[in-house]
């Protein structure tokens, strides 16, 4: 880390990124070169196309950042840095710590400053890390989700619910021939 002369200070912090999920990213005819990602996607231009794909798994990215800069900053200069164009909203930075052989997780408000954190914690990456992960915070921010995703959900729920009205019609159909068979075995007394 570095002190600056107004007091503010600039290092470096180690992001593990723990996604389950894919990430969206401009389609084109040629992937991303280490230029593109440097240079980043132009956010305020709408993407029109979108590819998917898992990131590796427990990937790390380090990141230089100011001491003032928030946990917000952080994940949109993730995004930038892997050209993702999903809305940053839907991920969240967590700070990670080992303690006693537990593992906990915290997850950060968006105005935290994870330099300042990492400094408080001193150098033992096992007392503090840092974690992205998708923001699940137990409710739905469809806000975050593009139109085409709002359809893509729509669609899944409309083959998840034909497939389960055909399975539920399927199943009394069975009982149906199975009481008509049942019946006609019956002798009428």
């Amino acid at each position: 880390m570095s002190l600056n002369k107004d007091g503010s200070y600039t290092g470096f912090i180690k992001v593990q990124l723990k996604l389950v999920r894919p990430v969206s990213v401009p389609a084109s005819k040629r992937p991303p070169t280490l230029q593109d990602a440097r240079r980043g996607p132009g956010r305020s231009t709408a993407v029109r196309r979108r590819t998917s794909f898992y990131l590796p798994k427990d990937a790390v990215k380090h990141l230089h950042v100011l001491s003032r800069t928030r946990a917000r900053e952080v994940i949109e200069a993730l995004l930038r840095k892997f050209l993702v164009v999903d809305d940053p909203r839907k991920f969240a930075l967590f700070e990670r710590a080992e303690r006693h052989g537990q593992v906990y997780l915290r997850k950060l408000s968006d105005d935290e400053q994870p330099l300042r954190l990492r400094l408080l914690a001193g150098p033992n990456e096992k007392a503090l890390s840092f974690v992205l992960k998708e923001n699940d915070s137990g409710e739905v921010n469809w806000d975050a989700f593009s139109m085409p995703e709002l359809h893509n959900f729509l669609r899944i729920l409309q083959r998840e619910e034909e497939e389960h009205l055909r399975q539920i019609l399927q199943k009394y159909s069975c009982c149906r021939q199975k009481i008509q068979e049942a019946l006609h075995a019956c002798p009428l007394g």
